[in-house]
């Protein structure tokens, strides 16, 4: 790019960058204050149970308040720490992903080994691992953006590093968040411009070993037969989707009230994390559903602008940083949402900035922090001539 067109670019931004800076802070918002008003409301059940009805409200109103303070920490980190950190990231991922599977260092819940127990804190490994590889993928694409082109010292090199990634997660287990990243790292690579052969090849290798590795797992057979048919078991296997649907048929167009879902008495699984979208959609009816909707896809396509932006500055691991960012949450979010409404199997997703947990909150306040850096690399410096 000439001097002179990025230069032009600069200015355009210097225009515009307040309003951009506005529109991010207020779409990061209205998830985070919406979340944080039906996690109160879906919890309200097991809140009075427990004898403190605001329990719920005030711990994710703290996970919101840590968040926010991740988040303020992130932008302001200089945006080449970030890429110089992605390698030293994603080893540190990894090791958390293995001693979270040693009997008395991970804690296990249902059957799964996906947390750590520190005090009173559950800090689950795999919600920050997302984004340290969307991290360290962002600066593979830079570091190699001249060898993209080759199969072995492009798309396989990362594969490799995804695959190991996706077995820790996979022996967890957690099916989900191989997806999320798996998805999240092809995506990035398809839009930083690998051959359309090598990723078409890769894609189909993928969908393959989730294939295979589905029908290998009896639980997750279970799960895809529930899907396909949750009302031939509504009691059992199709308890969680049946449900769901029925609180979704419940919110009809305008819901039932804040406040007066009946799935949530302890109908709904998981009715504050996994399935909250199901809560929205009984609550608030089709017009809180795509209002949620429409949010998260404003996200996406607002991260995908400001991508488009430092990739005309030539600020390039910032571009696939902001791109990363958008395939995650954006990502993640229609998984949530497909699960909650029967058209994906169940995959125990949380909804990014919505659901409750602090683990899941903390890393997608981050991934909005990377953002939020990608932004401010984006302006102009004070001074500079137009």
């Amino acid at each position: 790019m000439s001097a002179a067109t990025a230069q032009a670019v600069r200015a355009q931004i210097a225009e515009t960058k307040g309003d951009w800076d506005y529109v991010l802070m207020v779409t990061v918002a209205a998830l985070l204050g919406l979340g944080l008003v039906m996690v109160h409301s879906a919890s309200i059940p097991a809140a009075a149970e427990a004898g403190e009805p605001m329990r719920f409200l005030l711990r994710q109103g703290l996970h919101v308040a840590l968040g926010l303070g991740v988040l303020w920490a992130v932008a302001r980190t200089p945006i080449d720490w970030w890429q110089y950190a992605g390698p030293v990231l994603v080893l540190f991922g990894m090791i958390m992903l293995v001693l979270v599977l040693v009997p008395g260092v991970g804690t296990q819940i249902n059957g799964s080994s996906r947390w750590f127990q520190l005090g009173p804190v559950n800090l689950q490994p795999s919600e920050f691992v997302k984004v340290f590889m969307l991290i360290y993928a962002a600066g593979f694409l830079t570091r190699r953006s001249d060898r993209l082109t080759y199969f072995t010292k492009g798309i396989l090199m990362i594969g490799i590093v995804v695959g190991l990634i996706a077995m820790l997660l996979l022996m967890e287990p957690d099916f989900g968040s191989a997806v999320v990243i798996t998805v999240t790292v092809f995506g990035m690579l398809f839009l930083a411009g690998v051959r359309f052969w090598h990723f078409l090849s890769c894609l189909l290798a993928g969908m393959a070993g989730m294939t295979l590795l589905t029908l290998l797992a009896p639980y997750r057979m279970q799960r895809i037969t529930a899907f396909l048919n949750p009302w031939s078991d509504p009691f059992d296997s199709g308890f969680q989707l049946t449900q769901s649907l029925i609180a979704f048929g419940r919110g009809e167009w305008f819901g039932v009230g804040l406040g007066a879902s009946i799935q949530k008495l302890h109908y709904l699984p998981a009715a504050n994390t996994d399935f909250l979208f199901a809560v929205i959609g009984e609550e608030l009816g089709l017009f809180g559903v795509l209002a949620v909707i429409g949010l998260f896809a404003f996200l996406v396509w607002q991260a995908m602008v400001i991508s488009r932006r430092a990739e005309l500055i030539g600020q390039v691991f910032a571009a696939r940083l902001a791109q990363g960012v958008g395939l995650l949450i954006g990502g993640q979010a229609m998984i949530n949402m497909g699960v909650n409404m029967g058209a994906l199997p169940t995959k125990g997703l949380t909804l990014p900035l919505m659901s409750y947990g602090g683990s899941s909150m903390l890393a997608s306040c981050m991934a909005i922090g990377l953002l939020f850096a990608v932004v401010r690399v984006t302006k102009p410096v004070p001074g500079a001539r137009r």
